[in-house]
């Protein structure tokens, strides 16, 4: 069978997969963002203990691999009664351990973006801030985050599009990505060669249209800055 007659015949498993790929990518990036908000506050603090967790944090997500955070949340976490329904064909028991895994890695990624973000607006206006009686907890939600949004989102973006690729992994705990999908394909036509092709143009296409996205962004936040 030709790539396109593999696609008429089994788009709808390709359709599924992207589906769930997309889903879980936007939930992991949320809850991603989320904590790495925190994560890089510990890391700016001026407390040795907090400061020393998120260094830790950081270095042990980014030091081992994705594949082996997500088995070891998976089994660790086993004791969670997680709910057993579907929600567009996919397992919650088998989704949220998934969720929750690429949610931690992207974390720490994130927080070294949010830090650098912070750390680039002028300390002249905090110091300014504070100099008119406003605390450190208001100089930063009202003075520093506004401006450092400008410089995180853009990466923020670039995170979803590495996620859409690194969500691959979840296959493994038989959740119906696109690769998980990919595979029942092949199963059904024993022709692997044309069915990566076409998952290798759909991650490509998810991309791309990513890009151009992020690309969007920047530019109406540079013509906002003038």
């Amino acid at each position: 069978m030709t790539i396109m007659e593999i696609f008429a015949n089994y788009y709808q498993y390709f359709l599924r997969g992207t589906r769930t790929t997309i889903l879980i990518s936007l939930i992991t990036v949320f809850c991603g963002f989320l904590l790495g908000c925190v994560i890089a506050l510990l890391r700016l603090s001026k407390n040795r203990i907090l400061n020393g967790f998120a260094k830790l944090y950081i270095t042990v997500l980014r030091g081992t691999p994705l594949l082996v955070q997500l088995y070891i949340v998976y089994y660790q976490l086993d004791f969670i009664p997680y709910p057993k329904v579907n929600i567009w064909g996919v397992a919650l028991e088998r989704a949220l351990p998934c969720v929750i895994a690429l949610s931690l890695n992207s974390a720490s990624y994130v927080a070294e973006v949010i830090r650098s973000g912070i750390q680039a607006v002028d300390i002249g206006q905090s110091e300014a801030a504070r100099s008119i009686g406003m605390t450190n907890g208001q100089t930063m939600l009202h003075i520093v985050m506004p401006q450092a949004i400008k410089n995180i989102l853009p990466a923020i973006g670039n995170e979803f599009m590495v996620m859409i690729k690194e969500t691959s992994v979840i296959q493994y705990l038989g959740i119906s990505d696109l690769m998980y999908n990919n595979g029942i394909v092949v199963t059904a036509t024993y022709n692997p060669l044309p069915c990566y092709y076409i998952s290798a143009v759909i991650y490509l296409i998810l991309n791309i249209v990513v890009g151009k996205g992020v690309d969007t962004f920047e530019r109406r936040l540079k013509r906002s800055e003038r």
